[in-house]
């Protein structure tokens, strides 16, 4: 089994606007070092390869982005090991503030490519049952309980 990712976010301004620059800058970067990350399988991308143009069709404003891991610990460590995790520490400057839980992980069959729909549907079970084997958040990994609580997450 592999391990697919779902994180959503809202913009805070539109793509073009001066104060996306720095993040809209680096996301060909940033995806190039998920690309080559130990353990990456896969990712969705959109028509600028950046998966800044995906989204859910009942949730245009909302931003998708959707991978596959060859494990959880795989996807740890690119978020927060490598460059990655000094923009992910200031996500709140280019998103807004989730009302709800806006990231979820699930068991996936080797070569499966999940769709949008299959993972929204992933982050709705989340949401409404909490963490268990059919969909979770970092809270599943115990290790990274520390790091979380000290509000890097």
């Amino acid at each position: 089994m592999h391990v697919a990712e779902l994180n959503i976010g809202k913009l805070r301004y539109p793509p073009e606007d001066p104060r996306m620059a720095e993040f809209m800058n680096n996301l060909a970067r940033i995806n190039a070092i998920a690309e080559r990350s130990p353990g990456f399988v896969w990712r969705l991308q959109g028509e600028g390869d950046g998966a800044i143009d995906i989204f859910h069709p009942d949730h245009p404003d909302t931003n998708v982005n959707l991978s596959v891991w060859e494990t959880a610990e795989d996807l740890e460590h690119y978020v927060f090991n490598t460059v990655h995790v000094a923009f992910y520490r200031r996500k709140h400057a280019w998103f807004q503030m989730p009302r709800t839980i806006d990231f979820v992980m699930w068991p996936v069959e080797i070569g499966h490519r999940p769709t949008v729909i299959e993972a929204w549907d992933r982050l709705e079970y989340l949401r409404a049952h909490g963490s268990s084997d059919r969909a979770y958040g970092w809270e599943a990994l115990p290790h990274l309980k520390d790091w979380m609580e000290k509000r890097c997450a």
